[in-house]
């Protein structure tokens, strides 16, 4: 049985991520990608699906931290005998992706045990283990081996790997698992120490650039290094999650593969990683979007593989029970098939507002983008998904519709600002008329606010964003009565839900959590409407249910208070920094978005 979603935290290599608990057991591991077969896979079933245990025969006392500005993770287990911590990280590899788990004795002795389950293939497929002359464990199923190297004497029982030890103060004793592909020679060993070294000078070095966000800076700081782990290197993408199928709500079918990389989250993560002074991160998410969106607009997906990969075909696992009997589990996302108008508003902005601050030429993927803009025109006032990607009938969503504006907005300034080529007279008169439309039939007249569909009387949380995007200023009364609106009726114990799953047919069971980037943006939306006092209080709520080493999910269920949905989710710490930024920084994200803020380069 898996863990609470919060006992757990995260590990990696900015290839692939493990989740590892409290309890000293990795519980979730894909490899060698983040979309790779899972091997470790107990999070969504029990530990006959695949997990790696180090921990104390005895009852014991656990704190964790990670180490300051680093994804090392350490595990201090207190006993009656004696004390030991438990060192779990990623190196950085080249060749090969590896797990590395030491062992340190701090007081008397403890006496400790293991057990790996190897199971590939997502929990279904039980390798064939052998001993090397070398004395290290090779375990081989398909395409998949991975190699165990450790001074610990282990042995095989009931299709397991286990071994006892014991770890006297002054004693280090490696673990070592390294994965590599089947008709590969055993890839060479390691060593532990500097491996541990290395790790640790690449985390401090990266995370010494961060900016400052005065109070919350260790908390930006712990964000953007999540964000990193998140990060595919080899082509810059950014998974929405390392997890899949954790539920929205515990024993629910609302079960999703976030192991790709979203378009809507382009603008929020650019500005995000600017503001605290990554600009190679957010080049590089610039860039892998222009790639991952090359070709015919008509093809444009909402989200893609971590390599620009399209075919995310969406399937089953019905060997795998889900996290606390969660089922179905699914693989792959068939949303991904879906029109969704609110992506072309984020590719033309996050390309604006990167030109803005100088991180590409004026003229990069102008051509592309002239070719969405064309494709938009003859699109944007069909029905579509929705930001969330809803699996019933297609709707003409509000958000989607100002989105769409924000595209041939961001265009007709592109033109104005850098000079660039494009039939901005009809782009004017088709900002003018989608502006108009989404202001007569995408507001009730009879509850006197924005509403989520046209025809609807429900709200949703995306209406918050309207002033955020620039679409109508905050001081406007409708905008106001919107954001009064969605207090009262979608804000529970001061955290906000996407829309009502009880009153709006989205084609699943009603209930869910509240999604926690909807409640920073709140926290933005108050900043812009000068409630600072009710923005930081709110920000310190959301803050607080990080986990205790910093980790948020993507939702939170106020009921049973406790993190829910896939984890750690990229769009809420992206949204932790980007509302610390705006409580903290004269320049601010939400302000630069709406372009009501003086430019900042990337020279400072």
């Amino acid at each position: 049985m898996s863990g609470p979603i919060e006992d757990y935290a995260l590990i990696g290599d900015c290839k692939s991520a493990a989740l590892v608990g409290r309890d000293g057991s990795i519980d979730w591991l894909c490899w060698p990608r983040f979309d790779s077969e899972a091997c470790f896979a107990a999070l969504l079933g029990s530990r006959d699906h695949g997990r790696w245990l180090v921990a104390p025969c005895a009852e014991a006392k656990v704190e964790r931290r990670y180490r300051p500005d680093t994804l090392i993770l350490e595990t201090n287990f207190e006993t009656a005998d004696g004390a030991a911590t438990l060192v779990d990280f990623m190196p950085f590899r080249s060749d090969h992706s590896e797990i590395v788990r030491l062992v340190v004795g701090t007081r008397g002795k403890v006496k400790m045990h293991t057990e790996l389950i190897l199971r590939f293939g997502y929990g279904a497929v039980v390798p064939w283990v052998t001993r090397l002359e070398n004395g290290a464990l090779r375990a081989i199923a398909g395409p998949d081996m991975a190699v165990l190297r450790t001074p610990v004497r282990v042995r095989g029982k009931d299709m397991t790997t286990v071994g006892e030890f014991t770890v006297s103060q002054g004693d280090t004793i490696p673990f070592v698992l390294t994965y590599a592909r089947s008709h590969k020679v055993p890839p060479p060993s390691l060593d532990p120490t500097a491996a541990l070294e290395a790790t640790e000078k690449f985390w401090k070095e990266w995370s010494a650039k961060s900016r400052p966000a005065g109070e919350w800076t260790d908390a930006v700081r712990r964000s953007m290094i999540t964000l990193k782990a998140l990060t595919y290197e080899p082509t810059g993408g950014i998974v929405a999650a390392p997890t899949m199928s954790l539920p929205e709500r515990i024993g629910g079918k609302r079960n999703w593969d976030y192991r790709y990389c979203w378009l809507r989250d382009a603008t929020l993560t650019l500005l995000g990683a600017m503001h605290a002074g990554y600009y190679e991160e957010a080049q590089a998410w610039r860039e892998w979007l222009l790639r991952a969106v090359a070709g015919s607009p008509d093809q444009l997906q909402i989200m893609y593989g971590i390599g620009g990969e399209r075919r995310l075909n969406e399937w089953i696992a019905d060997w795998l029970p889900g996290y606390e009997n969660s089922a179905p589990v699914r693989i792959g996302n068939a949303a991904h098939t879906q029109l969704q108008l609110d992506v072309f508003g984020e590719t033309m902005d996050v390309h604006y507002q990167a030109r803005r601050v100088g991180l590409s030429t004026h003229q990069s993927g102008w051509d592309l983008q002239l070719k969405f803009l064309e494709h938009l025109k003859d699109i944007w006032s069909k029905p579509d998904h929705g930001i969330w990607e809803m699996r019933g009938q297609a709707r003409h969503f509000v958000y989607s519709k100002v989105m769409a504006w924000v595209a041939f907005d961001r265009g007709i300034k592109s033109v104005e600002t850098f000079g660039l080529d494009g039939p901005v007279d009809d782009w004017v008169k088709l900002r003018d008329e989608i502006f108009k439309d989404v202001c007569k039939r995408g507001f009730n007249d009879k509850l006197g606010t924005f509403v989520q569909a046209y025809g609807s009387d429900q709200l949703d949380a995306s209406l918050l964003l309207l002033p955020c995007v620039g679409f109508l200023p905050v001081g406007d009364r409708r905008i106001g009565n919107t954001i009064a609106a969605i207090e009262r009726r979608l804000v529970r114990d001061c955290f906000v839900s996407r829309y009502s799953t009880e009153q709006v047919d989205d084609a699943l069971p009603p209930g869910e959590g509240a999604f926690l980037a909807c409640s920073f943006w709140l926290v933005d939306v108050y900043i812009l409407q000068d409630r600072f006092d009710d923005a930081e209080t709110l920000f310190r709520r959301l803050v607080g249910l990080r986990n205790d080493v910093g980790l948020l999910s993507e939702q939170y269920d106020p009921g049973a208070r406790r993190l829910v949905g896939n984890f750690p989710q990229a769009f809420s710490h992206l949204a932790l920094v980007n509302s610390a930024y705006n409580l903290t920084r004269i320049t601010k994200p939400v302000q630069q978005r709406a372009l009501q803020d003086q430019v900042t380069t990337a020279a400072g």
